[in-house]
């Protein structure tokens, strides 16, 4: 029986890394790639990541060169008195990166997470017209 739960504790683990195809490791264990919805209204982009276990102190969030990206990390948890024996639920961080349009301004983003759940604001630059002068040449 043993033998058996370690086995398919392994495939699914295989199964796991496949699907992961891109996912990037930032410590010791697996970085997986966390679902995001894009949402978009009138004035700005909503950007809504779903990476359970991580809290507001757990989060990273840059921007370089265009390039937005987003790292969450999961403590690992450990139940004293308790050996693991079959595990579904796989433990890891969370990492994504997106590169933004000329039409975000960057200067304004703004983040919340909670329950696992982080909400990007992502305004958008009001577009501005000027009268450009046309002189005699």
């Amino acid at each position: 029986m043993a033998n058996e739960t370690h086995d398919l504790q392994q495939q699914e683990v295989q199964k796991q890394e496949v699907e992961m195809q891109g996912a990037e490791r930032t410590r010791e264990q697996v970085a997986f790639i966390p679902r995001v919805d894009i949402y978009e209204t009138n004035d700005a982009m909503m950007m809504v990541a779903n990476m359970p276990g991580v809290d507001e102190n757990n989060v990273e969030i840059t921007l370089e060169k265009g390039v937005l990206t987003i790292k969450g990390y999961v403590p690992p948890t450990q139940f004293e008195g308790y050996s693991l024996v079959y595990a579904e639920y796989r433990e890891g961080d969370y990492e994504r990166s997106f590169t933004l349009s000329n039409d975000i301004n960057q200067e304004a983003i703004e983040a919340t997470m909670k329950d696992g759940v982080l909400r990007l604001r992502l305004p958008k630059i009001s577009p501005t017209t000027r009268k450009i002068a046309v002189k005699s040449a």
